[in-house]
């Protein structure tokens, strides 16, 4: 299976919101970087795993777990003209942006980023590359059980996981 970290920003969606929304399952919208959206496009598929990462906060850093609930789809607020994430260029038969939808599996402790760069297992993951800003990244199962570690979730990530594949 696949693993992902994907960031938003908690003022427009925080783990909170998802755990909060019905079927704590959102819509992710908004993502406007190309390689971002070849990832969600091309390699998601629904029940990857989701690093959800709060970004452009006091303190930055892996906030919840989460899965890819949905094959992509086109994410509706570029055609949308009062919406910030509008594309003039993007048509209902020729959209270039893409949504996914996000179901929460687990809230642990929560990982700040400066704690993310101390950990050696963690020194090759994207997020961490100097320079790396994508709101999208591929991450390695490695690293996936590194952090499930640290925020304490490991049983509860694979207990759910188990009562998908059941």
């Amino acid at each position: 299976m696949p693993y992902w970290l994907m960031k938003s920003e908690p003022d427009e969606v925080s783990f909170d919101d998802v755990l909060a929304a019905p079927g704590q399952t959102v819509a992710w919208f908004g993502v406007r970087n190309y390689q971002a959206r070849n990832f969600m496009r091309d390699a998601m598929q629904p029940g990857d795993g989701i690093l959800f990462y709060h970004s452009s906060c006091a303190v930055p850093g892996v906030a919840g777990i989460a899965v890819v609930a949905s094959t992509p789809y086109p994410d509706a607020s570029q055609f949308d003209a009062a919406s910030p994430y509008h594309d003039p260029k993007a048509t209902p038969d020729n959209p270039r942006w893409i949504s996914v939808d996000v179901k929460a599996v687990a809230q642990g402790r929560y990982l700040p980023l400066t704690e993310l760069r101390g950990v050696p297992e963690l020194e090759d993951m994207v997020l961490l590359q100097k320079g790396s800003r994508l709101s999208v990244s591929p991450v390695t199962a490695g690293q996936w059980k590194r952090i499930l570690a640290l925020a304490g979730v490991a049983d509860t990530v694979a207990a759910a996981a188990a009562g998908q594949a059941a």
